[in-house]
């Protein structure tokens, strides 16, 4: 797979935040189709970074009520990457 494939976007919330600065750890949203080993060379190629671990979860889509019925929301694979303690990702 093409590493601009891979990793759909970067997450920034306040704890992915808060890892990234503490423990040089980056969550992104990925594809669902991806390794941890396509995803550990997706953000070596990108950002120029060496990944030491990568751990993925996914997050099951659930059901919504709108006022015209139900729809079902799909689901999401999220990784989070650790990288080497010299290294940095600037994400803004």
């Amino acid at each position: 797979m093409i590493a601009t494939q891979v990793i759909r976007r970067p997450l920034v919330t306040e704890k992915a935040t808060h890892a990234s600065s503490e423990l040089q750890r980056y969550a992104f949203e990925v594809d669902g189709r991806a390794t941890k080993v396509d995803i550990r060379k997706a953000v070596e190629e990108l950002y120029g970074v060496r990944v030491l671990k990568v751990a993925t979860r996914v997050r099951k889509g659930h059901a919504r009520r709108l006022k015209y019925g139900v729809i079902q929301t799909g689901s999401v694979k999220h990784a989070i990457v650790r990288i080497h303690s010299e290294d940095r990702i600037e994400l803004f």
